[in-house]
């Protein structure tokens, strides 16, 4: 059932522009697939769809939309892609860093983040256009914030 359901959302997105949760969840119950909020967030994150101005994209390969599991792990966005293309600014606040994005960026850039696994950085929290970075110390946090900017200003 979840491959099904995977692959009728690849459909949807292919065929038409969507712009929030709430309205792939409808369209996927049109279609006969019935899911709550949790696992649809689940299933976006398990597809590496990103959020852009048109709504949701999956991720593609030489402009061509990715159709395997396999796939979609090889060309993930990675961190500099996804701040270059939502990153807007940095601060640290005390073991914290908040990274302020474009509007509906934070997701797509906490997930790229995630892959990252930087090692002083406990986790992750985001918003619309904020993410929530928890490090493990001021020290780090420092760190983690100036390579940021780096990135950003790169």
């Amino acid at each position: 059932m979840k491959a099904q359901r995977l692959n009728i959302i690849r459909d949807v997105l292919a065929q038409t522009s969507v712009t929030s949760q709430d309205e792939l969840r409808r369209k996927l119950r049109r279609r006969g697939i019935h899911v709550t909020q949790a696992t649809l967030s689940r299933d976006i994150h398990e597809l590496q769809l990103f959020k852009g101005p048109h709504g949701y994209s999956l991720p593609s390969v030489n402009g061509v939309a990715a159709t395997t599991d396999e796939d979609e792990d090889d060309q993930a966005p990675s961190l500099k892609e996804m701040l270059d293309s939502f990153g807007l600014r940095v601060k640290q606040a005390m073991n914290q860093v908040v990274l302020n994005t474009a509007l509906g960026g934070a997701q797509p850039v906490a997930a790229a983040l995630d892959r990252e696994e930087w090692p002083e950085i406990a986790g992750t929290i985001a918003g619309d256009d904020t993410v929530l970075i928890v490090c493990i110390d001021m020290r780090q946090a420092a760190d983690v914030a100036s390579r940021l900017r780096m990135i950003l200003e790169g």
